[in-house]
């Protein structure tokens, strides 16, 4: 054990200060750290020890990377006031950026400010953000920078601000087996290309997709939803009760393509997006877009239910599959979190 974690511990039993981390006060079975401007969200996480934490985070802008280890199981991480603008997390990594230690680049998932693989997280009332901006850096190719990296089973985000551009939301799983589940409620997420996506089974509820305004030529001017499905899941996104908005012009987005990843040849992406108001920056004739030819969205699992705004207009009916009311009874948070239901249903 640390110096510091001793002095630490030491601190949640005799009510002294925790250096680097704040004040440390016991709060019934659950142990609290206090993160204030100057200290570091990643001197409190590492401080964690076992299971049952919480590490409140006090007003201001941490710009640091932060990983979240599977130790630290139940873990709850949240902004000190019900406004998730008043805590900022953010930094500025690309897939393409080396390492200072000469290692390489950092890759998709390693650019990332944000990193949990820990079961049982719960984090609420702040934002996470990756601020690397393309025109800043021609010289990589490796444009994605995401703001949050999460793979532990029962995630759980509510209240929280991801923005980043592209790749922002990477909700994936502990192993290519595994149906790791994420909830993420009352949350806005923002970017352009493919900014939410991975193999996860993740339900979003009350969320706010917003798709940025782009400078460039070509259309689509992006994707929000990338799903990676794994074949054996029968679950995948879920998208319920939810917006989507953009700051770019009519028809500039797509709404999904499938991810079938180099590595997970046999992923079988699932989608579903229902009950949703979708804007008109989405293209209500081809609102889906192939990634790579070899596999057509016509054959993944692309389904829409009860979706009203202008993004949503049906007007080529096989380029929207619809599903029933019977259907669409098997795609609510219930059936996709197996047990574990942190927000209410439909």
């Amino acid at each position: 054990m640390t110096l510091r974690r001793r002095t630490l511990l030491a601190g949640i039993a005799g009510g002294l200060v925790a250096a680097g981390a704040g004040p440390a006060v016991a709060l019934g079975r659950r142990r609290v750290l206090h993160v204030r401007p100057g200290d570091s969200v990643q001197a409190a996480v590492d401080a964690v020890d076992g299971s049952g934490w919480t590490i409140v985070v006090h007003p201001g802008t941490y710009r640091e990377v932060v990983n979240v280890p599977v130790a630290a199981g139940e873990l709850t991480l949240r902004g000190a006031t019900r406004d998730p603008r008043d805590v900022v997390i953010v930094y500025d990594n690309a897939n393409g950026t080396q390492r200072p230690d000469g290692s390489g680049t950092y890759g998709t998932a390693g650019s990332a400010t944000f990193t949990s693989a820990a079961p049982g997280l719960t984090v609420r009332d702040l934002t996470l953000a990756n601020d690397w901006l393309r025109a800043d850096h021609p010289e990589i190719t490796g444009t994605q920078a995401v703001a949050a990296y999460v793979t532990g089973d029962r995630s759980y985000f509510t209240n929280v601000r991801l923005l980043a551009h592209q790749d922002t939301l990477f909700a994936d799983t502990s192993a290519l087996e595994a149906f790791d589940r994420h909830c993420y409620s009352r949350c806005y997420i923002e970017g352009d290309v493919d900014f939410v996506f991975g193999r996860a089974t993740a339900v979003f509820v009350d969320c706010h997709f917003n798709t940025l305004e782009r400078d460039v030529e070509f259309t689509p001017k992006g994707m929000v939803f990338a799903p990676s499905t794994a074949r054996a899941n029968p679950h995948g996104f879920l998208a319920v009760r939810s917006r989507v908005t953009s700051a770019a012009e009519d028809a500039a987005y797509k709404l999904a393509r499938p991810w079938v990843p180099s590595y997970e040849t046999t992923a079988w992406p699932s989608l579903v997006v229902r009950d949703t108001r979708i804007g008109p920056g989405i293209d209500p004739v081809a609102p889906y877009i192939n990634m790579r030819d070899a596999y057509p969205w016509q054959s993944m699992r692309f389904h829409e239910y009860r979706n009203t705004g202008p993004g949503s207009v049906i007007t080529v009916p096989e380029n929207r599959p619809q599903l029933t009311a019977a259907e669409a009874e098997l795609h609510t948070p219930a059936t996709y979190l197996g047990g574990w239901e942190p927000v209410r249903s439909l």
